[in-house]
């Protein structure tokens, strides 16, 4: 494979000092991917919420616990299928050459085959398999729906690895387009849509699946003819394609399955352990948690090839910058929203329900945990990207074991909360273990006095509000109404403060491509 180097920044010469010039446009770089990347996030989240609603009310507790049972069943299928090809391209495809006289398409068939094969296969057995498997997730009526899910694993894999694809060869708006709006868009009116005709759980999950079908044609349209894909580009892989691919892809393929169904999991085990009504609430939990991390979601799929590019030729300096700036970021849109949630979580949920309220207790532990999981940023992703699949694949493993082992013993007696603090421990020990790997890895500070800065300004804001609006409202509607108020109002009153606008208005240049000054960007070797 080729690689593009450099040498790394503490061994250049002093006087010479390139590395800050390239730190800073790849930060500007990180700037203008985060912004796209946050703002399909922001639209998959709402219409994330959306779904949810439809799902839960149109189905209540029992329904909507075996419809997340089976995304989970797809979902963790799928990651497994998929052997972690989807990092690995995105790992592989920056370093290569593009067009029909390069070699990134040689990639395409060692990532897609062997996931492809083996998703069939998993959808043949499971759909075989899928009466004694309803019978312990979904009960004794839910084989046709397990069916419906096992059929359209290899559909959803081939549509997962394809948009990795896009992401690396075309511009984020592409990649945006497909997975932060395609998907969550259809999804809930088609479900809604299966619904309003009288249809059931079949229905309803044939609505969700539908939309990937949909993406993967799309994403075949987008990925041609950067490639050189039927224009002449090689296909034919050499034997050291395949070796270094997989060397670096399959210990992914356990942290994938792990990362992609760590909520999944816990839905499963509450649905084999507790009751359908039990797998319902924490479903409807977790959509919630899973709201809140859209915002490091859209910064990591922004930055990831970035971060490869930069790691692949030891530029570790920039890396971090980057990290550090993106972590910044994350941290500040999103503890707000797990803040809030784990103090109104009556509010929150009594929206998919009255009978959703049971899951209170464990929105507020898992709202918690995740402010350690934002709060340690794309460590994983620094990890990936630095080509070190196998300490990212030790930190996941050991939150699983966690997470499946406490689950085990909390499940039966404690339900929705059980599986929410067996997962909340599993996330805190995943994230630590990453954050120490990494900060290893990359040897460069991952933390600095800006990120401390924007933690304690967070939590004090929301805490202030928090409190106000226990004090007249309760942890209910009410409470949630003025703390939200409450708080917009002293983000409307942070706007009045000039050293907060100078902030803004250089964020506002550096998405332009311009510098924090107002310049343009200096030349950057190997941009």
């Amino acid at each position: 494979m080729t690689v593009t180097t450099s040498s790394p920044a503490e061994d250049r010469p002093a006087g010479a000092d390139p590395g800050r010039d390239d730190g800073a446009t790849e930060t500007r770089r990180s700037v203008r991917s985060g912004v796209a990347g946050l703002v399909g996030a922001a639209t998959s989240g709402l219409f994330g919420f959306v779904l949810a609603v439809v799902i839960t009310r149109g189905y209540g507790t029992t329904g909507s616990g075996a419809f997340f049972a089976a995304i989970g069943v797809v979902t963790v299928a799928a990651a497994v299928c998929t052997l972690g090809a989807e990092t690995g391209l995105m790992w592989a495809l920056p370093r290569r050459r593009a067009g029909t006289s390069g070699d990134a398409a040689r990639v395409l068939p060692v990532a897609l085959v062997p996931p492809l094969l083996f998703a069939v296969l998993i959808a043949i057995g499971g759909a075989l398999l899928a009466g004694p498997l309803a019978g312990r997730l979904l009960g004794p009526a839910g084989e046709p729906l397990l069916v419906v899910t096992f059929v359209a694993v290899p559909v959803v894999v081939a549509m997962n690895l394809l948009l990795a694809v896009v992401r690396c060869v075309r511009p984020i708006r592409s990649y945006v387009a497909v997975q932060f709006l395609l998907l969550p868009v259809a999804r809930p009116a088609l479900v809604g849509a299966a619904l309003l005709v009288g249809g059931g759980l079949v229905a309803g999950m044939t609505g969700w699946l539908v939309p990937a079908a949909v993406g993967l044609l799309v994403c075949l349209m987008m990925v041609a003819r950067p490639l050189g894909v039927g224009h002449g580009a090689r296909l034919r892989p050499e034997r050291t394609d395949w070796t270094t691919f997989w060397r670096f892809a399959l210990p992914r393929a356990a942290s994938a399955a792990i990362d992609a169904g760590s909520m999944w999991v816990g839905v499963l085990l509450t649905s084999a352990l507790a009751t359908q009504a039990d797998a319902g609430v924490f479903g409807a939990v977790g959509r919630y948690v899973l709201a809140g991390q859209l915002a490091m979601q859209g910064l990591r799929v922004a930055v990831s090839p970035q971060l490869s590019r930069l790691l692949g030729r030891g530029d570790r300096v920039a890396a971090a910058a980057v990290h550090r700036q993106l972590t910044t970021w994350g941290l500040v849109l999103s503890w707000p929203v797990y803040l809030l949630l784990a103090v109104f979580g009556p509010a929150f949920l009594a929206l998919f329900g009255p009978e959703f309220t049971a899951g209170a207790a464990a929105l507020t532990v898992l709202a918690l945990a995740m402010l350690i999981n934002t709060g340690v940023g794309n460590v994983q992703s620094l990890l990936l990207m630095g080509g070190r699949s196998g300490l990212h694949l030790a930190g996941a493993l050991a939150g699983l074991v966690v997470t499946v082992g406490l689950g085990l013993v909390l499940i039966p007696a404690y339900g929705a909360t059980g599986a929410a603090l067996a997962w909340a421990t599993g996330i805190a020990t995943e994230n630590l273990t990453a954050v120490t790997c990494a900060r290893l890895v990359v040897g460069q500070p991952l933390v600095d006095a800006g990120m401390l800065r924007a933690a304690a300004a967070t939590v004090g804001g929301v805490g202030l509000a928090s409190v106000a609006g226990l004090v007249v409202g309760g942890r209910g509607i009410p409470g949630l109404l003025v703390a939200v108020a409450v708080l917009a109002a002293g983000c409307v009153g942070l706007l009045t403060l000039p050293r907060v606008r100078r902030g803004i208005r250089a964020t506002m240049v550096q998405i332009r491509g311009g510098s924090p000054q107002g310049t343009p960007p200096p030349p950057s070797k190997g941009r």
